[in-house]
């Protein structure tokens, strides 16, 4: 490309990027806040439309003066870009700001070979932030030229804290005990727990905002990029998946219900789904990593939105959907999640640094038929880990109990979230 086209994108670009807008501040902020004084590259993977862009901008506005030194690979007018137009690039960064200290690519896997420019600017001691939809596709790339220097960072959508952000609700402590304000906070979680936390859904209210990102994951990041031939089965599969989310599934039983030919294929879709951000893999614990990777597994997904408007709905959707939005934030907690099955089962096992650390049980309701059952599954969940405690998360509930030696507290699920642990 020559310097005139890249000019047209870049300048326009810049424009936007640096122009103040308000928004919602990304409670990752702090994190990066710490990083950014390390040589390390940063990598911000996530979701399509979760905030990526929206996020570097609020980090140029808070760390780095409004640098003009971004691009965005998703423009139409880079389709013919290939890494080696970033020399290019970098010449038109110096004429923007004189002096290129801080470096901003959005999407950057759309470029062929991108590591080994990314490589030269780190080598020149020139900061650099991508942002990035493929969790996959950035850390093989990067694990061949940049081997521990650089850091990655997973932005989620909203959480129910930043919902309300959005929604201009602020809270103190001592408000946050008050009856109104609890009334208040439980009709808010009520529109949260259908509509998600992707910004530009909340923005705008269209439905077919979800749609069209479901189908640009769908498309862009999976059958386009990993050259799927098979798009109706593959559709298939997804939409089952979106369709079950805590439900136990064996790959085998994948296999023979939607009519693949292999193993081997049901498991590399559903990988693809993972490094693309829509749905996530949970195993069952077991300290023998053989018996993980063969027992039955799990599947969540990235956001309540998608499961109500792109899959189907089934008679006990309102446990799932509390079950999919808990273990949401459970991964933006960063805890290492498993389910627990022995004689009874247990939603969440979770560990810090290869220590299990809390057991949490997730329930619409509590009542005459499931009560026996889901404190069954705490108590041998908690007494296999050698834990005094478990966590049973309701919508409503709110209760202390102790049984079998194991103090159980039952506290609704939208209380959980405002909390930071």
């Amino acid at each position: 490309m020559t310097s005139e086209q890249l000019k047209k994108v870049i300048i326009p670009q810049n424009l936007r990027f640096t122009k103040y807008e308000e928004t919602v501040p990304r409670e990752i902020l702090g994190e990066i806040t710490s990083l950014s004084a390390t040589p390390h590259v940063l990598i911000i993977t996530g979701m399509r439309r979760a905030g990526k862009s929206t996020l570097l901008k609020q980090i140029n506005e808070n760390l780095f003066s409004s640098k003009q030194t971004y691009l965005n690979f998703e423009d139409e007018k880079l389709l013919s870009f290939t890494s080696e137009d970033f020399g290019a690039v970098h010449e038109t960064f110096l004429e923007l700001s004189e002096k290129v200290d801080v470096v901003f690519f959005d999407e950057i896997q759309n470029v062929d070979k991108w590591e080994i420019a990314i490589r030269r600017y780190h080598g020149e001691g020139i900061k650099v932030i991508l942002t990035g939809s493929n969790a996959s596709l950035l850390s093989r790339e990067f694990g061949t030229k940049l081997t521990g220097r650089h850091i990655d960072i997973v932005l989620y959508p909203f959480s129910f804290r930043e919902y309300l952000v959005f929604r201009k609700i602020e809270l103190s402590d001592k408000d946050f005990y008050l009856p109104e304000i609890s009334a208040l906070l439980r009709k808010e979680f009520n529109i949260f727990f259908v509509k998600g936390g992707i910004p530009e859904y909340l923005r705008f209210e269209r439905e077919e905002i979800i749609q069209q990102i479901y189908e640009d994951i769908l498309i862009k990041d999976i059958i386009v990029r990993y050259g799927i031939g098979d798009e109706r089965s593959f559709r298939e599969l997804a939409k089952l998946l979106l369709s079950n989310p805590g439900k136990l599934f064996s790959y085998n039983k994948l296999k023979t219900n939607l009519g693949f030919g292999s193993v081997n294929t049901v498991k590399s879709y559903i990988s693809f789904m993972e490094n693309s951000y829509l749905l996530f893999q949970v195993e069952k614990f077991s300290p023998s990593l053989k018996k993980q990777i063969i027992n039955n597994k799990k599947i969540y997904c990235i956001d309540n939105a998608f499961l109500n408007l792109v899959s189907f709905e089934t008679s006990d959707n309102l446990g799932r959907k509390l079950e999919n939005l808990v273990y949401v934030e459970l991964r933006r907690r960063k805890y290492t999640i498993h389910y627990h099955r022995e004689k009874y089962e247990c939603d969440f096992v979770l560990s810090l640094k290869n220590k299990v650390v809390r057991v949490i049980q997730v329930c619409y309701q509590l009542d005459d038929d499931n009560i026996a059952r889901e404190i069954n599954g705490i108590i041998e969940a908690a007494s296999f880990h050698d834990l005094g405690e478990g966590l049973i998360l309701t919508m409503d509930q709110e209760e202390e109990k102790r049984e079998n030696g194991i103090k159980i507290t039952i506290a609704p699920v939208w209380k959980w979230l405002l909390k930071i642990n």
